[in-house]
């Protein structure tokens, strides 16, 4: 082949749909929607932003996620920015495709995060939301245990993400042997595959009893291996699952709320802190690697009393 027909070729070349880089992405849209927890919103705008950079590593000719380097990160900020992109959307677009290569990591594709190098534009920590007492209770009473088998089950989950602040995929993996009711306790594998112990409330541990004793066994199939949680034919919850499980009772009991398990998360963590739980213990219990991202937590309760004292004190 000549150079004129080898150029010829080259500025014709036309990337085709990566199909790698598509299963990636549904996997890991379904990821943030069940386990972070994120509004359709932020879901279709983080799938907007993934699908341009996966258009930017075609051009660059990366069609292997595995070999993934900062340098590719870097130019797609370049790319966003000759495109005349204000800094708030290049600071999601980055966010986008930096929790993209954590998840990347989580389902071991890549070694590291190639993104932890990068500087945003723009840096924000956005508050989780949390749920307040009144709206707790109207959510933890909506499932009727005198309805249906499922309903118990439902009962169960929903206790039990509030009580102990697991993930929706830590949940998803428990099993029977996990529960030590004569303690009080169950054991987590969480992130990295690292197991904590979580103290379990009174009123969980009752609803889940009563779920193991009297709906598991109407569900569980020969194939049962000893997950907690079954759905109606007898296989393990997934995340997604329990994401639809949780959104169906909060629309029911909280019109208008986009609470997810994420948000019982979330809640569970504040309130402890909110009660004089220290620090280090509720990183423990949440099983966060480093504190700051327990810390979060802290702005929460200092801004409910920045409320309080601007309220009632005569100065405030």
């Amino acid at each position: 082949m000549n150079a004129q027909a080898r150029q010829t070729r080259s500025s014709s070349w036309q990337p085709r749909e990566n199909a790698g880089h598509c299963s990636s992405l549904q996997s890991f849209l379904d990821y943030i929607r069940a386990e972070c927890g994120l509004s359709a919103n932020t879901v279709d705008a983080y799938r907007g932003d993934l699908l341009n950079f996966f258009s930017h590593l075609r051009q660059a000719r990366c069609d292997d996620l595995a070999s993934l380097a900062p340098g590719h990160i870097e130019s797609f900020v370049g790319y966003c920015r000759r495109r005349d992109l204000a800094d708030a959307s290049i600071a999601r677009a980055v966010a986008a495709v930096g929790t993209f290569c954590k998840f990347l990591v989580l389902e071991k594709v890549i070694p590291r995060d190639p993104t932890e190098t990068i500087v945003s534009p723009k840096k924000w920590n956005r508050l989780p939301s949390v749920l307040n007492d009144q709206a707790l209770t109207k959510l933890l009473r909506e499932p009727d245990p005198t309805m249906d088998l499922y309903a118990l089950r439902d009962r169960a989950i929903l206790l039990l993400l509030y009580a102990t602040g697991i993930r929706a995929s830590e949940l998803t993996g428990l099993k029977t042997t996990d529960l030590n009711t004569t303690l009080g306790v169950i054991r987590v594998l969480g992130k990295g595959s690292k197991e904590r112990i979580v103290p379990l409330a009174d009123q969980a541990i009752e609803a889940i009893e009563q779920y193991v004793r009297t709906s598991r066994p109407a569900m569980s199939q020969s194939r049962d291996a000893g997950e907690i949680f079954l759905t109606r034919t007898g296989r393990k919850l997934l995340r997604e699952d329990v994401f639809r499980i949780v959104v169906k009772y909060v629309r029911r009991a909280l019109p208008g709320s986009h609470a997810s398990p994420h948000t019982l998360r979330h809640s569970f963590a504040t309130q402890l802190l909110q009660g004089g739980g220290d620090l280090r213990s509720v990183q423990e219990m949440l099983g966060h690697v480093d504190i700051a991202t327990t810390q979060i937590y802290t702005h929460i309760d200092a801004k409910r009393l920045r409320e309080v004292h601007k309220k009632f004190h005569p100065r405030g």
